[in-house]
């Protein structure tokens, strides 16, 4: 036989796609985070920010001078506006000064700067148009490590991070890992993410000051949602997954926390979205512990689990459809063999002195009916000779 020549060798030319899809990737990405965080600090506009005001005739002038820019609820009495203050039921209460003539407004600034100062901005305004004097006090201030209000978004960004990053990593181990095996991964991985970054923010750093346990549980809810959903995403979208995951957890979820920027200052889509990802949720419940007696923290909590625990039914079912059934063991026909003739086995060892015999097999359809596979000796190897023979024949020699 000769040997065939081989075809002259042509470059292939790669698809159009291979190398358009990540750099349409990146660009939707860059767009989003830009438009995202940008666009949203770019000209906040107040809508209907809750404030009490004590004072029926107060309450009116205010609501007609400021419109919708203020959501003016009326208050028996200052000391019970406070204690709404206090719960985060409102974000400012206003009401005459002691001696009648002045404004008195009461803020918390633990609500964020941007709202803080929306409303002081536009209480001020109106008190310019009334001639008269305004006095603000911050009932729930800041703490001292967290000037600017943003130690919360931080830690949060960063925990999300972090799991969406451990996700990426477990999905090229999925081919070399049992989903238990992934499962628990995850698992052990976002309850030590929201022990240590509680333990840096809280006790450590002291910006965050929230309690450390119940800290600690909400950092690891948000690491499970985030490292889950990935997971999720990127088993059921595929390579599209975690460029999905970026836009959702890391761009739109992170940008719309309510951190950088208030949600009152924000327009009605991004609200929405705010309170329904994992980011924003957690912005909302690390508040809460912070500085306002946990009294709106079980929302954010059940947002967290259940992007948490959600995703890891989604993925569990999912790995469990696509498994593969076992496969049924093979039948073996029985083969018929002439008289005297020996049976052939496969791998039967074999000696120098034993004839080895190759065995060629036929396809089914010459085999005899219900016998199966017919297999035929191809060629045979004879036997070496024994070393007493060689030296026997050299000696006659």
């Amino acid at each position: 036989m000769h040997p065939q020549p081989h075809p002259p060798h042509h470059r292939r030319r790669q698809p159009i796609r291979i190398w358009l899809q990540p750099f349409v990737i990146g660009l939707v990405i860059v767009s989003a985070f830009v438009s995202c965080y940008v666009g949203l600090m770019r000209d906040p506009q107040p809508h209907r920010i809750p404030v009490a005001v004590t004072g029926p005739q107060l309450a009116n002038k205010v609501q007609q001078a400021l419109g919708d820019s203020i959501d003016v609820r009326r208050a028996d009495s200052t000391t019970e506006a406070r204690d709404a203050l206090r719960h985060r039921d409102i974000v400012a209460v206003l009401g005459a000064g002691p001696h009648g003539k002045d404004l008195k407004l009461d803020v918390a600034s633990a609500n964020g700067l941007s709202t803080t100062t929306a409303v002081t901005k536009l209480v001020t305004a109106y008190a310019h148009g009334a001639d008269q004097h305004l006095s603000v006090s911050d009932v729930v201030p800041l703490d001292r490590y967290d000037a600017r209000g943003l130690a919360g978004f931080y830690v949060s960004f960063g925990v999300t991070l972090s799991g969406f990053a451990l996700a990426q990593n477990v999905v090229g181990l999925s081919s070399l890992l049992h989903l238990r095996h992934r499962f628990t991964l995850l698992a052990v991985f976002a309850a030590a993410s929201g022990l240590v970054a509680a333990a840096i923010a809280g006790p450590i750093l002291g910006a965050v000051p929230a309690p450390y346990l119940p800290l600690a549980f909400v950092l690891a809810l948000l690491a499970a949602a985030a490292a889950f959903t990935t997971k999720m995403l990127a088993t059921y979208v595929g390579p599209l997954g975690i460029p999905l995951a970026t836009l959702l957890l890391l761009t739109v979820g992170n940008s719309t926390s309510g951190a950088t920027i208030g949600t009152d200052l924000m327009p009605s889509g991004a609200r929405t979205v705010s309170a329904l990802l994992p980011p924003g949720a957690a912005v909302r419940a690390i508040a809460d512990l912070s500085y306002f007696q946990s009294s709106h923290v079980l929302a954010p909590l059940a947002t967290l689990i259940l992007w948490a625990a959600g995703s890891a039914v989604l993925l569990a079912f999912h790995t469990t459809k696509q498994r593969p059934a076992a496969p049924a063991s093979p039948q073996t026909a029985p083969t018929s063999h002439r008289s005297g003739e020996d049976r052939p086995t496969p791998h039967r060892a074999t000696t120098d002195h034993t004839p080895t015999t190759h065995w060629a097999d036929t396809d089914e359809r010459h085999s005899a009916p219900g016998n199966g596979t017919t297999r035929h000796p191809a060629f045979t190897v004879p036997p070496k000779e024994p070393d007493t023979m060689l030296k026997a024949s050299s000696d006659c020699v």
